[in-house]
């Protein structure tokens, strides 16, 4: 009788490039429905069928598209948890489960309190997809697609922005609440393309060879870099890399608890640089550009609502195209080389951003007026160009498995904290000093510039488990590199747990082989 592991192993496409595309789709998903609501709620606040029907003031106006924040951190808090009993792949299916069903009583909303309670689940939903997407994409993919994955994880940012601005565009001149409500209700498409994949992918081998199901972790693993072959160099090698890293783990006491998170020096440290990416990913500026872009029109001196909904448009397409090549530049210089370009970069166009409101917002210059949204773009395609892929590629990479997932419920709750306060602050900032605000939040980014460069840690070029060499000064396992594994320098010859291992190491004049 077949079992459920061998049932899904069957459906699991045999091919290692089609399976990596179908896991990179089913949590891309996750972004894209994060991407569409941001840019959703700036064009709903554009909107008078939407501001009218709630007779929305600054307050409810911040609550209502800020509350997204409140539902992603409390998932932050107990998520962890259920990614880490269950398994990567369950946790992202009932996190879409959720998200869908609230999407629905968002479009349904007949008041302000149904808007908001439907606004705090689907970010309860988003969050933990956020959550489990980026451990299962991190532990699942190979070496070669890692970066590329997590990247591209939260690039389909501005893909669900772009299809969200088109729709509602569309909508806009709707004399009716159908205005709002259809891309309220088109919200929860991606989660149903998330659920409708599941069934075709694997669990993460990790999770699986922490449970003692070895054999299934190796099968996985073959599946994902070698089209099923148990014998690929590469997969013998990952393989044995992942156990012995993992039985080093449980041997040195590291439990799969929230405790452990800053239970050690190396741990604090992991911490440090996964939730460094969340406060820099908040506090940058770019909630300002991504939630209240009519506001910041306004005060650049373009009031026109469907301008402001075509330059959304725009801006997004703009986004998206950053973001894929700034992806394509990790691949070549590096995760924290990136970092600080890109922080360097966006600091200074939030100045401009700020100098050129002040002189021209008010103005009737038209050039002035245009060179403040001109500043705008660079902002954010700075912004998309570094932190877009390295929100969901650098904190899951620098935490160990012992505390991934539980890192990566304080990762959401840090982001989604920042994110709700500032997200609620912008609104009341833009209107009491307006211009001032960019310059605030100019000279914050100085500080985060200064932190990137003196703290972060390279991680480029290493699997999960040799970043542990990085950090932790030693690398918990005895198997050779896998870049030496793949540029033949180095054999593995025997996956068998208990079995031995055999390196062959070559330099420019002999070549040694020795058991370890």
């Amino acid at each position: 009788m077949a079992t459920p592991w061998s049932t899904w192993l069957n459906m699991c496409p045999q091919s290692s490039t089609t399976l990596c595309v179908l896991l990179i789709a089913c949590s891309c998903v996750v972004s894209t429905t994060i991407g569409y609501d941001g840019s959703m709620m700036n064009a709903l606040n554009i909107l008078p069928s939407y501001t009218d029907y709630f007779s929305l003031t600054t307050g409810t106006l911040a609550l209502n598209t800020s509350s997204i924040w409140l539902g992603s951190a409390i998932s932050g808090l107990f998520y962890g948890k259920v990614t880490d009993r269950w398994g990567r792949r369950p946790a992202l299916f009932w996190s879409a489960v959720l998200t869908a069903i609230a999407v629905v009583i968002q479009a349904a909303a007949q008041n302000i309190g149904m808007f908001l309670a439907a606004r705090i689940l689907i970010g309860v939903g988003t969050g933990a997809s956020t959550l489990a997407g980026s451990v299962y994409l991190a532990e699942t993919l190979p070496y070669g697609w890692r970066v590329w994955g997590l990247g591209i994880l939260y690039d389909f940012y501005y893909v669900g922005g772009l299809l969200s601005a088109g729709i509602t565009y569309g909508t806009a001149s709707m004399g009716s609440t159908w205005a709002w409500r259809i891309p309220s209700a088109l919200q929860g498409l991606f989660s149903i393309i998330c659920i409708l994949l599941l069934p075709f992918l694997p669990e993460s081998p990790r999770w699986l060879a922490y449970q003692g199901r070895n054999e299934e972790a190796l099968e996985v693993v073959a599946l994902t870099h070698a089209n099923g072959d148990r014998e690929d160099p590469i997969v013998l090698a990952q393989y044995r890399e992942i156990v012995e890293t993992l039985e080093w783990e449980k041997s040195a006491g590291e439990t799969l608890s929230l405790l452990q998170t800053v239970k050690t020096p190396s741990s604090r440290k992991r911490m440090i640089l996964s939730t460094s990416v969340a406060v820099i990913a908040c506090l940058s500026g770019n909630n300002i550009v991504s939630f209240y872009l009519g506001s910041m029109l306004d005060n650049a001196g373009i009031t026109d609502s469907t301008t402001q909904l075509e330059i959304n448009i725009i801006l997004n397409v703009w986004c998206l195209v950053i973001a894929l090549v700034g992806t394509w530049a990790i691949t070549i210089l590096g995760r924290k080389k990136m970092a600080v370009i890109s922080a360097g970069l966006l600091t200074v166009f939030l100045f401009m951003v700020g100098a050129m409101t002040k002189v021209y917002g008010t103005s009737s210059n038209t050039s002035g007026i245009y060179g403040t949204v001109a500043a705008i773009f660079l902002f954010q395609g700075s912004y998309s160009f570094g932190w877009t892929p390295l929100s969901t590629l650098y904190p899951p990479e620098v935490l160990n498995y012992s505390i991934r997932s539980n890192g990566m419920g304080v990762y959401t709750v840090v982001t989604n904290a920042v994110g709700l306060m500032v997200t609620m602050a912008f609104p009341y900032a833009l209107d009491a000093i307006g211009w001032k605000t960019y310059m605030i939040n100019g000279a914050w980014d100085v500080l985060q510039f200064v932190f990137v460069l003196y703290y972060w840690v390279e991680t480029a070029g290493k699997t999960l488990e040799e970043i542990d060499e990085v950090i932790d000064g030693t690398k918990h396992s005895d198997v050779p590199n896998i870049t030496m594994v793949i540029e033949g320098v180095a054999v593995v010859n025997d996956a068998a747990e208990n079995g031995s291992i055999h390196r062959r190491i070559k330099d420019s004049t002999t070549v040694a082989t020795k058991e370890v």
